[in-house]
């Protein structure tokens, strides 16, 4: 019995194909699978030369198609097009999401604006606040200066 990585089957032994029958491509040692998609890939490059040269004529319809004309609403259109395919002129139409994603922003900018100019209800209060803020900060201040002031009185007057 014969040791190592591939055991005798009862098919036959491996075959293995020399460097001369694989440049000439008459080798066996291909599976038979690959033969077949090789032969599929040049029917696909034939079929695809052919309808470029047919592209002139009009499609057939398939069963009823070509009788009754429908908008499929559920029909999957295909997304990618070619760059001959491209109509430059024609504008997309949003979808509703980004339709609404827009008017909010358009909102929001507005909204903005008219705070930073002070007409919305929102900056109204914000600026009624800061007056407050700014007259109590300001009373503070003139009690620290009348305070500091008596402070030196006081000591100018223990001095004496």
């Amino acid at each position: 019995m014969g040791r190592g990585k591939f055991k005798g089957k009862p098919t036959g032994r491996r075959q293995f194909s020399t460097p001369e029958q694989m440049m000439a491509g008459t080798s066996a040692g291909r599976p038979r699978t690959f033969k077949k998609e090789e032969a599929e890939i040049e029917e696909e490059r034939s079929d695809i030369e052919s309808e470029e040269e047919s592209e002139d004529e009009p499609e057939k319809a398939k069963g009823t198609q070509g009788v009754i004309q429908i908008e499929n609403p559920n029909l999957v259109k295909p997304k990618n097009l070619k760059a001959r395919d491209v109509d430059v002129e024609k504008t997309t139409e949003l979808s509703r999401r980004e339709r609404e994603e827009i008017e909010k922003q358009r909102a929001h900018e507005r909204y903005m604006r008219l705070q930073e100019q002070g007409k919305t209800d929102q900056a109204k209060k914000d600026l009624e606040r800061l007056a407050l803020i700014r007259q109590q900060r300001a009373d503070a201040a003139k009690k620290r200066e009348e305070e500091k002031a008596a402070k030196e009185q006081k000591k100018v007057e223990t001095r004496k």
